[in-house]
């Protein structure tokens, strides 16, 4: 990508600074330099009189640039092109200038005098922002298309929020899962120090991200060394294997990097890891998706919130256009989907992964996560939630959801066969390989909606144990409320007895109907007037079947002669 840039100085040893480190950026054109704000203006309308892709991607604007002040020639820039990074060049470039420049509409504040670093990071970041807002406007307006429409590859950024959540996993099986879509997808481990996906993959390499580091203008014949082309069909670029070159991929390089796969391939998954890099962050920042990897546990939702807030205060990715995915879910936790949403202040992804180590256990052991069993609730998971993403949908032209605020495409039916060994062993279609095997948990999904059906045959199977316990319970009371009947009788029995009354009637005459059918024996013993009441206790509803057994009570009163 070429980045053509109009420097705005008008003080002449500035501009002589300015532009040799500009000469020495990589990719970039400079144009001729305006001394003031109305040359400024009238040159930018001249360059996009025919459409937007004849304006420069970056403009510089000097503090005394004049006679307009440059706060204000910032805003006019910015509200006349919006499809061009203004950076403001200021040797006072404080917290409160910085603040004022964003207002304005600036992308970028490079302090006085310049030095190559920050003058290259902030030129590439305003450089990105335009691309997008290009791309955005309509095919032909970004620039390095040279008008013919040429569109650039989706960019998914996969990222922890803590170490173990299993991110590389994730994004392993999701460029599988594109893969045997049949989209040609490149997954890039961009945890420079201690990237694991050759690990997964059973991948022996040479060349590295670090290979590519060091090139100004990566040609496609330079990336297609870089590459590796693994047996799945995905396109593998790896992190070095010596963990100290990491440093050598920072942002200017990450940037040259991924914008060079995504004009090769149509889809591009990065592996972040979960330690934010500069190269990381660029990444982060201008990835089309940003996927946050969490599990459904205190410590991870704390720490993803702690990665959202991070990103917001550097800048590089809102919370709403950053999308969680829950990992090794179970129904018995705490943390649900819904508090993770509330917790990050980010979209919660409606496909969550099982908690199913063993069946990840052979693959991650042997390193071949390509041969994960497609019958495994894990995979089926992930090649789900690359359904809801719109990463296995089968690419048709420019790549769909090319910004962090379009809708995912639903899953859809693939194109043919996939070249993964998944498709040519099962010798069915990349989309035959997407679907999930035919199993009760596909059944209970189609009939129920997902995890709302599961819930609902899960109740269903528990009804007969809920009425076999409220039975219980009933029966119980039952029992207890004829041992109460049939002491209230005895004792009413004694005391009628006592006086010479009919004992037999006075214990009868409380009793509800259906427990009168019971034995009262009444009589005197050593001067105390002695009533037994048995009952039968009735089962589940009265008058139906008894008891085998009966319950009693017995009361005694002193006779009074």
């Amino acid at each position: 990508m070429t980045i053509r840039i109009l420097p705005a100085v008008a003080d002449p040893e500035t501009a002589h600074a300015a532009c040799g480190l500009l000469a020495q950026l990589p990719g970039v054109e400079l144009l001729r330099t305006v001394g003031d704000s109305t040359a400024l203006l009238d040159a930018l309308a001249v360059l996009g009189a025919a459409s937007v892709s004849g304006l420069p991607e970056v403009v510089l604007v000097h503090e005394r640039l004049g006679p307009v002040p440059a706060l204000d020639i910032v805003r006019e820039v910015a509200l006349r092109f919006p499809a061009t990074g203004v950076v403001l060049l200021s040797a006072e470039a404080g917290p409160a200038l910085y603040a004022a420049a964003m207002d304005c509409g600036a992308r970028g504040l490079a302090a006085l005098p310049l030095s190559y670093d920050e003058l290259g990071t902030r030129v590439q970041a305003a450089a990105h922002w335009a691309t997008g807002v290009r791309r955005h406007l309509g095919p032909g307006d970004g620039p390095g298309s040279g008008g013919a429409g040429g569109a650039e590859g989706r960019l998914v950024a996969v990222v922890g929020a803590k170490g173990g959540v299993g991110t590389t996993v994730i994004a392993v099986q999701l460029a599988l899962a594109a893969r045997a879509a049949g989209r040609e997808t490149a997954l890039v481990d961009m945890d420079l120090q201690s990237g694991d996906v050759a690990s997964y993959l059973d991948v022996q390499f040479r060349r590295s991200i670090a290979d590519l580091a060091g090139i100004s203008d990566i040609s496609p014949r330079v990336l297609q060394d870089a590459v590796f082309p693994h047996p799945t069909g995905l396109g593998l670029l790896l992190a070095p294997a010596e963990g100290e070159r990491g440093e050598e991929t920072g942002d200017l390089a990450s940037r040259q990097i991924t914008g060079a796969l995504r004009r090769r391939y149509p889809l591009v998954v990065v592996d972040c890891g979960t330690q934010i890099t500069a190269a990381g962050a660029a990444v982060i920042e201008t990835a089309d998706l940003a996927l946050l990897v969490t599990t459904p546990d205190v410590v991870s939702v704390r720490a993803a919130k702690r990665m959202v807030r991070l990103w917001d205060r550097l800048q590089i990715r809102k919370a709403e256009d950053t999308m969680t995915v829950v990992n090794r879910h179970t129904r018995s936790a705490e943390v649900q989907p819904p508090l993770v949403a509330r917790t990050t202040g980010t979209r919660v992804a409606r496909t969550t992964v099982p908690a199913a180590f063993k069946e990840l256990r052979t693959a991650v052991d042997s390193g071949r996560m390509q041969d994960l069993d497609a019958k495994s609730h894990v995979r089926q998971a992930l090649w789900s939630l690359a359904g809801e993403l719109g990463l296995a949908a089968p690419a048709a032209g420019p790549a769909s959801g090319t910004g962090p605020h379009h809708r995912h495409r639903a899953l859809g039916p693939g194109p043919g066969p996939g070249p993964g060994p998944e498709a040519s062993a099962g010798g069915g279609t990349g989309a035959d390989q997407l679907a999930p095997v035919p199993s009760p948990f596909r059944r209970l999904r189609r009939w129920g909606g997902g995890d709302r059906g599961q819930i609902a045959v899960e109740f269903t199977g528990i009804v007969p144990m809920i009425l076999v316990a409220l039975a219980v319970v009933w029966q119980c009371v039952l029992v207890g409320y004829t041992y109460s009947l049939a002491g209230h009788a005895a004792d009413r029995a004694a005391r009628a007895g006592a006086v010479g009354r009919d004992c037999t009637e006075a214990a009868r005459a409380d009793l509800p109907e259906e427990w009168r059918t019971g034995t009262i024996d009444c009589g005197r013993e050593d001067g105390v007037y002695k009533a037994k009441v048995r009952l039968k206790v009735p089962v589940l509803v009265p008058d139906a079947v008894d008891w085998p057994w009966a319950v009693g009570g017995t009361a005694g009163v002193a006779r009074e002669d």
